[in-house]
């Protein structure tokens, strides 16, 4: 996978060199190219914003030198493997490269959304400030790529190059090799609709704290059936908007006298508050 970032501060995206993605591209499982705005102005001050129509506080980035730095991204991304039009990951590949644009008023971004982002040869990201990128970038940039706005939670950053970090991660982690255990994706939180189960480490007792005695029960159907039973609790506690209105299919008899017990029920195949 190849992923490019425009920004008016590379500087601001160096983490993504460290830790599982750092290695990542150095095995090549992983290409990240992070572009720096100001190479597509010709001001001497190399100016990329500019004052709003209609009035208003604070800038608004200039359109052309996003559309030079997209075009760019776009003509490199052309020789990658699969890019630009179908390819063989599945239903989700696009037909053209994605270019995502963080957004408090985009769609959120979710573990389904990284899944499907993960299957694409080629994703690009655009790292507004200021305002926000002048609305006509966006309108153009459709013409060669998928444009999505995307969020990844209801409050204000100053910039879009904290939410492409966690973004990148989120997906990058998922692009197979990269993640040396692939057994850890499929049990973690949100791959299967649910927050994840506590974990715990040894010492089996600590400063009058113990482990769950069931996992120390070397009973795996038993510790199996504690785990999904505890993942529905801390979902139900924590995040109950992700049990009302979910498919009730992967849920048996023991998991359905939890969810009774936690205030759901069964209706036409779903899960609903009681």
């Amino acid at each position: 996978m190849r992923i490019d970032v425009v920004s008016i501060f590379p500087d601001y995206l160096a983490p993504l060199r460290l830790s599982l993605l750092g290695r990542a591209q150095e095995d090549g499982l992983l290409s990240v190219a992070v572009h720096d705005l100001r190479d597509f102005t010709f001001d001497r001050h190399h100016t990329v914003d500019d004052t709003p129509y209609g009035g208003g506080a604070g800038m608004v980035m200039k359109a052309e030198p996003w559309a030079l730095a997209l075009e760019k991204v776009r003509a490199e991304q052309s020789g990658v493997p699969g890019a630009g039009r179908a390819h063989d990951a599945g239903p989700v590949a696009s037909r053209r490269p994605v270019l995502i644009v963080p957004s408090p008023a985009g769609a959120v971004f979710t573990q389904a959304m990284a899944y499907e982002l993960a299957e694409e040869p080629t994703l690009a990201f655009a790292c507004g400030r200021y305002e926000g990128i002048d609305e006509r970038v966006l309108e153009w940039a459709s013409e060669g790529f998928d444009v999505r706005p995307v969020s990844i939670g209801d409050y204000v950053l100053n910039g879009g190059e904290v939410a492409v970090m966690a973004m990148v991660e989120a997906i990058g982690r998922l692009v197979p090799g990269v993640v040396g255990n692939p057994e850890s994706l499929v049990e973690e939180s949100h791959a299967d609709g649910l927050l994840e189960y506590p974990v715990y480490t040894k010492p089996s007792s600590w400063r009058g704290h113990e482990v769950p005695e069931i996992l120390l029960s070397g009973n795996h159907g038993r510790i199996a059936a504690w785990r999904v039973e505890q993942q529905l609790r801390r979902t139900a506690a924590r995040r109950p908007e992700l049990l009302d209105g979910a498919d009730a299919a992967p849920y048996g008899k023991a998991e359905r006298s939890v969810l009774r017990e936690l205030g759901y029920e069964v209706a036409d195949g779903r899960l609903r508050r009681a």
